[in-house]
């Protein structure tokens, strides 16, 4: 049985961008919704354009029901090309896999997308001609082997009018004057240098065009071996010593070319081991954290427990969720990575020592360590500036290779790993520890996971600096001569308006006290520690192994505790560095120090809201962050709006603009889906043949008693 919405008799047109077309389209395409089993939908519009894969229906073409955190690029029905995932074609009820020619078309179209969305649609009821075209286009836009500069960024940056925007002051670390103000910044100016070998790409392509190195290394030494074998300056601590990273040679070399390489590095070694500078540590990523293989594995493991069809397969897997959660080795590896960055801290923080970063490239896991032990130990890099200034450097100028690590082009899935959304997910279990410590939230974060596959940023979109550059001069589409003037990601505005960007700000920060009330503030941090999880193992249900929190509704986020994974302690980490780990988590956190995140079993969670927020059956009524975010909102509002009220009696003016805040009424009604997704109905259980349910049934008191603690709505303040 299919409910049937009839179809609209109002023509609805896409939205288009600057530079976009219309490609193919195709009517009366019904859309399933997926909250139930029951084919409930809506009729509509299929499109394609050069950019996207749109579903139009009524509700599109009126904005009464409009969300309060809209994105104003991509839609909740659209898709960017590059978003697509994978696409199954259902045929008499079973789903194959669509890639390049087809020979038959398929009755149902399933979209499987990189930010874990699931698009269900019906093409039983669309003309056979329309179907043929809008599934071919699909398939072949989204797809298939494409070259670069047939990426929409370039149709965008030809036709957008030239509006460069705000930087909200990120350093884009595209000159030698960026650099330099980092050096003095870090205090890190005594020992190292920003060199210019670089200029016109004479040393390498692959680095950027400026970089720092130790003030003893000279040109010479650079130009050797393409920059190879030379220590680049990532970051200095407050004691001195540094962070390091470089490029290591290749392995398979004849007999006489490895001498001469090792002779090189043996004096590399000797004259950055000598005074001022201090004891040199090094460790080779490649051997000590897992391969960018295991991490791309672990990751397509992992993000199959989300990509949820329909309502049954939701309970069926999730009677199994510890045990595929596990399997996937996913929190695993963040566990290991989030501890190599903990070892690097205590060398710079405690032993005074120089750590070298050694990656083949030193362009995928040596960003990741970087990147985690400066936002531990820089609270810099914990504002939003400074973590986006942070990403610019390490990352984007860095020469990460985002087009081919996030497979942009379809050319070669063997260069593909997640290796930014690792990192993203390390920094979210940080920022989910200590939430007083960042200017941003986890919102912010996982709004910066998605624009990685949105091509109207450049940000995202090369394999590193050269070839950005290369690629901006030249002919555009329109010939005029002349560079492409492409958008960076950090200026927010382009995708979120004022009050949806309030989302992405922490309202609880702890800004940087004054010197002179140092003392005070952080006697006060004392309480606040003890709002994190005790690190103590859920006791065990008498039922098939099933701990106490699982109750009737299996909701995966309550509180977190389902999503940790407990970890034997056969991976101790070595007595020191486990003396400094629990020394320093002995102590009351200082939020703009050095902090470590608790790395044991339970701890490393599952980023829910990135992971979940898709999925109604996984939403907390009233519950969630969400609640709790939006009674703080509320308060700061009334404050707001009492100071505006004592400055109009004082007929004094108001100092600065007030930070407006977005209106979070009937904080009740929100879901922890919210912001990304409204409020959805109510799962039901279905009647699973297993005695596992029956087991359950027994623990409905439970049930009772621990939703009167979910509930964030009452008294949460």
């Amino acid at each position: 049985e299919i409910h049937i919405k009839e179809p609209i008799e109002k023509e609805v047109h896409p939205h288009l961008l600057p530079g976009e077309l219309l490609l193919c389209e195709a009517s009366t395409v019904y859309k399933y919704m997926q909250e139930d089993g029951s084919n409930r939908g809506t009729y509509g519009k299929l499109v394609c354009t050069n950019f996207k894969i749109s579903f139009l229906d009524d509700d599109s073409a009126s904005d009464d029901n409009e969300p309060q955190f809209k994105n104003k690029i991509v839609g909740e029905n659209d898709i960017t090309l590059q978003c697509v995932d994978q696409i199954y074609g259902v045929y008499d009820e079973k789903k194959k896999l669509l890639t390049g020619q087809l020979r038959k078309y398929p009755e149902k179209l399933i979209i499987y997308c990189k930010d874990l969305r699931v698009f269900n649609f019906c093409l039983r009821y669309t003309k056979e001609e329309e179907v043929k075209r809008i599934v071919s286009g699909i398939v072949h836009h989204s797809q298939t082997p494409k070259l670069l500069k047939r990426l929409f960024l370039f149709s965008y940056a030809s036709a957008a009018p030239n509006n460069t925007g705000g930087r909200n002051q990120t350093v884009m670390f595209e000159t030698l004057e960026d650099w330099r103000e980092e050096l003095e910044r870090t205090k890190g100016n005594v020992k190292y240098k920003a060199v210019t070998t670089n200029e016109g790409y004479r040393v390498s392509e692959k680095l950027p065009l400026y970089f720092v190195v130790p003030i003893c290394i000279s040109e010479e030494s650079i130009l050797k071996y393409e920059g190879r074998g030379i220590p680049i300056w990532c970051w200095s601590c407050h004691n001195g010593a540094a962070l390091l990273k470089m490029s290591a040679f290749p392995k398979e070399q004849d007999d006489s070319t490895s001498q001469m390489q090792k002779a090189f590095l043996d004096g590399i070694y000797k004259t950055i081991s000598k005074p001022p500078y201090e004891l040199l540590k090094m460790d080779d990523l490649s051997s000590s954290l897992p391969s960018l293989q295991d991490i791309q594995t672990a990751y397509t493991r992992f993000k199959q427990l989300f990509l949820i069809d329909n309502s049954t397969d939701f309970w069926a897997t999730d009677v199994k969720w510890f045990s595929l959660l596990e399997s996937t080795n996913w929190l695993e590896i963040i566990r290991r990575v989030l501890k190599k960055a903990i070892e690097v801290a205590e060398c710079l923080e405690i032993q005074h020592t120089n750590v070298l970063l050694i990656e083949e490239s030193a362009t995928d896991l040596c960003c990741v360590i970087s990147s985690l032990v400066q936002v531990m130990m820089d609270s810099y890099s914990r504002t939003k500036s400074g973590f986006q200034s942070l990403i610019q450097k390490e990352w984007v100028i860095g020469g990460h290779g985002f087009l081919d690590r996030c497979n942009h082009l379809h050319k070669s899935e063997k260069e593909e790993a997640p290796v930014f959304l690792l990192l993203l997910n390390c920094v979210w279990q940080l920022v989910q520890q200590y939430p007083p410590a960042f200017e941003f939230t986890e919102t912010y974060l996982t709004v910066l996971s998605d624009s990685l596959y949105v091509p109207v940023f450049s940000t995202f979109f090369f394999n590193s600096q050269h070839q950005r550059d290369t690629n901006k001069s030249g002919e555009s589409l329109k010939t005029q001569s002349g560079p492409f003037r492409f958008l960076t990601v950090w200026d927010w505005s382009v995708q979120f308006d004022t009050k949806a960007q309030a989302f992405l700000n922490n309202p609880l920060y702890a800004e940087k006290p004054k010197p002179d009330k140092s003392q005070r503030k952080t006697a006060r941090f004392k309480h606040q520690r003890q709002l994190s999880l005790p690190l103590t193992q859920a006791k065990p249900s008498t039922k098939r192994g099933f701990f106490r929190e699982e109750t009737d509704h299996l909701i995966k986020n309550i509180l977190g505790k389902r999503i940790g994974k407990f970890i034997n302690s056969s991976d101790e980490p070595p007595n020191s560095l486990r003396e400094f780990y629990d020394s320093w988590h002995s102590k009351p956190v200082d939020y703009h120090g050095l902090l470590l995140p608790r790395i044991d079993g339970p701890e490393i969670k599952v980023w829910a809201q990135r992971y979940l927020r898709w999925i109604p059956e996984a939403q907390l009524h009233g519950g969630g962050t969400i609640a709790t975010a939006a009674k703080i909102l509320d308060l700061m509002e009334e404050v707001q709006s009492l100071q505006v009220k004592m400055d109009e009696e004082h007929s004094q003016a108001v100092s600065g603009d007030v930070h407006s805040v977005p209106m979070l009424r009937n904080s009740a009604r929100l879901s922890s889906l919210f912001p990304f997704a409204l409020l959805q109905r109510q799962s039901v259980k279905p009647a699973l043949p297993t005695s596992t349910w029956k087991d359950l049934e027994d623990e409905d008191d439970l049930v009772k008693r621990d939703d009167e603690f979910v509930d964030l709505s009452g008294d949460m303040l």
